[in-house]
């Protein structure tokens, strides 16, 4: 398959201008895509924008990444309802260098021909004065153009009910021109002639394309692939804390790697397309095999499995997998011990935390005292209480099944603080001996 054939069986192609498919047939295509830095790392929403940068460059093209070092200071207002904060230039730098890093990981910068490489649209707009500006580029543009543009209109418009349009700044608005010529500017010193986006992408890129039009009279060309949104249409990429981030500091492997998992069988067949690269093949393997037995979470899996991989590590996702395993009764104490401190504190968020002196742990004198008077009644309102379950055979520490109620408290901490303990089948406590 050449590459819109690939984009339209994976389902992330939206749209591309007349003559795009016989540009790439052509030969090599050198094409970019544009990021903003307005975070230090990217998110699972602009990991489908790069897909479309690697299958760019695994059809044999060289795929640019652009770093808005400029853009990222004005913001671009498509999909967007209200004007953001503006990020200052030290920020941005710090941005910047996050977002490289991160890109680095998915696209290949040495192989030769058609390497990817990385550009700062701030190396060509830092010498350029506003009057420059205005007389070279912003004279090819009329108002009635740039006002036509849907990300314009939306911000100028009332809405159905009537309701007043929030209104766009002049910064803003010339956001589009701004992009329009770095797709100049790429198309005159690297050879690019082809911008990639997503769909909301569509107005900016195809100024970019009638900038090289009326400046150089040249020809170039737009690709969007589709917004990914969720089963409900709402914009994919967030779960109940945000968006999902590349970053681990900010979204750690094993939240990463459970928001893969817990999708729904609709979101999980169709983004393992986009996601991933396994094959057509493949692919409808595993779809099949879903199919036959949807419990088993077979898309969901591979899915996570192969994403988590490439954004973090194989050691990660083998932790994740593990650290998984605990909250439905798999993992034993050897599992607990191999889980580091983040991870464990990832895995056991959602259950009540209790803080315990190292005085008094250590002067408990048997896990009746300690699962009672000592943790503050949060586990067991009484000592009685505990010793009756203990006996009944429903409280463990570490995954290890408490045998006798007089049982001494010598149990081995992880990472020396920490202690989980199990009350019946599914009620867990973590408790922070410090």
């Amino acid at each position: 398959m050449n590459l819109i054939e690939e984009l339209r069986w994976r389902g992330m192609l939206h749209d591309f201008m007349p003559g795009t498919e016989e540009q790439l047939a052509s030969g090599m295509t050198t094409g970019y895509i544009g990021f903003d830095p307005t975070a230090s790392s990217l998110h699972i929403g602009n990991l489908a924008t790069i897909m479309l940068l690697v299958h760019l460059q695994r059809a044999g093209h060289k795929p640019i990444a652009l770093v808005g070092g400029a853009t990222g200071m004005i913001g671009d207002p498509s999909g967007k309802s209200a004007e953001r904060n503006l990020l200052d230039e030290a920020t941005l730098q710090a941005n910047q260098a996050g977002i490289r890093k991160q890109l680095e990981k998915f696209l290949d910068f040495n192989c030769g021909e058609n390497a990817a490489e990385i550009v700062n649209n701030y190396d060509w707009f830092k010498e350029f004065s506003f009057l420059g500006f205005l007389r070279e580029v912003g004279k090819h543009l009329t108002v009635n153009y740039m006002m036509a543009k849907d990300s314009v209109k939306k911000r100028i418009s009332a809405d159905e009910e009537g309701n007043r349009a929030e209104g766009l700044s002049f910064t803003e608005f010339s956001y589009q021109l701004i992009q329009g010529y770095d797709f100049y500017h790429l198309y005159k010193n690297k050879n690019v002639r082809l911008q990639m986006g997503a769909s909301d992408q569509w107005g900016n890129i195809t100024t970019g394309t009638e900038l090289i039009r009326r400046m150089d009279d040249g020809k170039a060309f737009a690709l969007v692939g589709k917004l990914v949104t969720k089963a409900d249409g709402t914009k994919f990429g967030k779960s109940e804390g945000g968006n999902v981030w590349l970053d681990p500091a900010y979204t750690s492997p094993y939240k990463f790697y459970q928001f893969w998992l817990n999708l729904s069988d609709e979101e999980a067949e169709k983004l393992i397309k986009v996601y991933t690269l396994l094959p057509q093949d493949e692919i409808e393997r595993l779809t099949e095999e879903h199919k036959q037995a949807p419990h088993l979470r077979v898309l969901q899996k591979a899915l996570a499995k192969d994403v988590t991989i490439r954004v973090h590590s194989e050691e990660d996702y083998k932790s994740a997998v593990d650290a998984s395993e605990i909250l439905f009764g798999k993992g034993d104490l050897e599992t607990l011990k191999g889980l580091k401190e983040d991870v464990l504190l990832s895995v056991f968020e959602g259950v009540p935390q209790i803080e315990v002196s190292r005085n008094n742990y250590e002067g408990a004198a048997t896990v009746s005292d300690l699962l009672s008077d000592v943790t503050g009644g949060h586990i067991f309102e009484s000592k009685g209480e505990a010793k009756r379950m203990i006996k009944n055979g429903g409280v463990s520490i570490n995954r290890q099944k408490i045998q006798g109620t007089e049982e001494p408290v010598n149990y081995e901490l992880l990472q020396e603080k920490y202690l989980v303990v199990q009350k019946g089948k599914k009620n867990y406590f973590l408790v922070s001996v410090n």
